[in-house]
């Protein structure tokens, strides 16, 4: 495998070997060689196949050609010597073309009478590539002049804002997909049954030993009544399980142990045990927490006098329906 043909064959099957698995392969935007690593060997062994076969022909033509007479090595060689000359002559051609340059044999037609010491200069005309180069920019300044000093099209400042406001449109796109970028602000109770059952795998994997599997409370609080010490709904819970409970007391941080949706996925578990009652249940803790988003059942309204009147409002808090008794 001596030839520039065969080195070029080998490194060509490589690029489609490599190019084609990846295609067949990847599911996103990983390759799957980075999801796979064990495919590079896989790889490796069909490339030093191909490579042996190459070796293989080569040498077998090797062999071939020592049996030849030596008017038929003559012959063969004649005509591996034509095949070698028209070898990328398109390529030849066509770089001939871009340069314009003239062969050496006519460069008697260009030369100039300019001498310096026996160094003479040539004529030669400018590079086809360089002149349409040069055409093609003076054609783009002339439609650029029109277009943006005459009828006034759009400025970088517009351009600008523009790509901002797309930027910021695409990010909140990806947010909404990106899970692990949810915070105690854009965290949302999550209601799938895959998103529960995960949190509540990662919630006997390592909430149990303080509150029990049914959540009845151990050393922590009671989760399924409606009482918290540090407040109720996703985003409290989500922040309580991220930064920890109560200083010198109550359950460490988890935001070094889970990711965000992780910790999404378990909140939503624990809020979704409210009013299973488990019979080994802790007493209450805390306080009932109001869900100030809560949307408003009912409201009574007692006149008591011109300056006072008695108010009850029946709202929804997350964890249950609650009376609130309020005097305006």
């Amino acid at each position: 495998m001596r030839s520039t043909a065969s080195i070029i064959r080998v490194i060509g099957f490589t690029l489609f070997g490599y190019l084609f698995v990846n295609y067949i392969g990847s599911t996103g935007d990983t390759s799957i060689f980075v999801e796979q690593p064990w495919l590079w060997a896989v790889l490796a062994v069909v490339v030093l196949i191909y490579l042996a076969i190459e070796i293989s022909l080569g040498a077998l033509e090797n062999v071939l050609y020592r049996t030849l007479s030596a008017e038929a090595k003559v012959n063969y060689d004649q005509e591996r010597a034509k095949v070698k000359a028209n070898q990328f002559r398109w390529v030849k051609r066509t770089y001939k073309k871009l340069v314009g340059g003239k062969p050496i044999e006519m460069e008697g037609e260009i030369i100039l009478d300019h001498n310096y010491d026996g160094i003479r200069e040539l004529d030669n005309k400018l590079p086809p590539w360089w002149v349409y180069g040069f055409y093609a920019t003076i054609i783009f300044a002339a439609i650029y002049l029109v277009r943006f000093e005459l009828f006034k099209d759009y400025n970088q400042v517009d351009e600008y804002e523009a790509a901002v406001a797309q930027a910021k449109v695409e990010i909140e796109e990806y947010k909404k997909t990106a899970k692990d970028l949810v915070d105690v602000n854009t965290v949302q109770l999550l209601t799938e049954v895959s998103d529960l059952n995960s949190g509540k795998s990662i919630f006997e994997g390592n909430c149990v030993a303080c509150h029990k599997a049914s959540g009845g409370g151990g050393i922590g609080p009671n989760l399924t009544d409606d009482h918290w010490i540090l407040g109720g709904g996703i985003k409290n819970v989500f922040n309580t399980i991220s930064e920890g409970g109560r200083p010198g007391k109550g359950m460490v941080a988890w935001k070094a142990d889970l990711k965000p949706s992780e910790m999404a996925q378990v909140a939503s578990y624990v809020l979704s045990l409210h009013g299973s009652n488990p019979p080994d249940g802790k007493e209450p803790e805390g306080d009932i927490w109001l869900d100030p988003d809560a949307p408003v059942e009912e409201i009574e309204v007692e006149v008591i006098d011109s300056t006072k009147i008695h108010m009850i409002i029946e709202d929804q808090p997350v964890t249950g329906d609650v009376v609130n008794d309020s005097i305006q």
